[in-house]
């Protein structure tokens, strides 16, 4: 009985699997390295919440070619930082991800590629370009509820970070007023401190209370019960 053949895109669909596992096998073990710089910049799981998000995304869309370039972007950026610092990781790979985001203007790519890119910036200190890119994303993203309020968090923090304190308790107010939402201890965390910042120490405790009383299983319930008992 003759051999049947496998024809080209059966090959590739089966190999698909091997270099998707590989390809979060690498990511995992990168932010596991490295949970203390995401953790300063937009949160313990945000980083991670992005990534996975953005790919189950991008992948629906099936857009091959600029999800290659998009993964070997990350890889390459995530290599980078093994080796240096976050701004000197995000200067080496910045011509790199103009082009994913220039060749794919018209594409979801772009729109995923930009929404990385701004939080690249995040943790290069790149505040202003930071928001210039979240914002755009906040354009591209509007109908994708989780993506969105992802981009929110990601411009509380830039706004925070530039010490503007009444703009970024602004997106983190949007954000505590969402149903369901999974990172809300985060952002009423944010305002807690946000509203201490300013001098409004009611807000402030009734922000750490809100915590207690609604997500008595966060991170944050032990750092923020000596504020608002002491």
């Amino acid at each position: 009985m003759a051999k049947k053949r496998v024809s080209r895109s059966r090959k590739r669909d089966l190999n698909e699997p091997d270099e998707f596992i590989s390809f979060w096998a690498k990511l995992f073990e990168f932010i596991s390295e490295y949970k203390l710089i995401f953790s300063s910049a937009l949160g313990v799981m945000v980083f991670i919440i992005i990534i996975i998000v953005g790919m189950v995304y991008f992948i629906k869309k099936s857009e091959d070619k600029a999800f290659a370039l998009l993964q070997q972007g990350i890889i390459t950026y995530q290599t980078k930082l093994k080796t240096s610092t976050p701004e000197k990781a995000f200067l080496d790979v910045e011509n790199d991800w103009q082009l994913i985001m220039d060749r794919y203007s018209e594409r979801d790519g772009s729109k995923l590629a930009s929404f990385i890119y701004a939080n690249m910036c995040y943790t290069a200190k790149k505040y202003d370009k930071a928001i210039e890119f979240y914002k755009k994303s906040l354009i591209n993203f509007n109908d994708e509820t989780f993506i969105k309020n992802l981009i929110l968090n990601g411009l509380g923090y830039s706004y925070k970070a530039k010490k503007d304190f009444k703009t970024a308790a602004g997106y983190f107010e949007t954000i505590a007023s969402v149903p369901d939402y999974t990172i809300k201890d985060e952002a009423l965390f944010n305002l807690g401190e946000l509203y201490a910042a300013m001098g409004d120490h009611d807000k402030s405790i009734t922000a750490f209370k809100r915590i207690l009383s609604d997500h008595p299983g966060s991170m944050y319930v032990e750092i923020i019960k000596e504020r608002v008992t002491g």
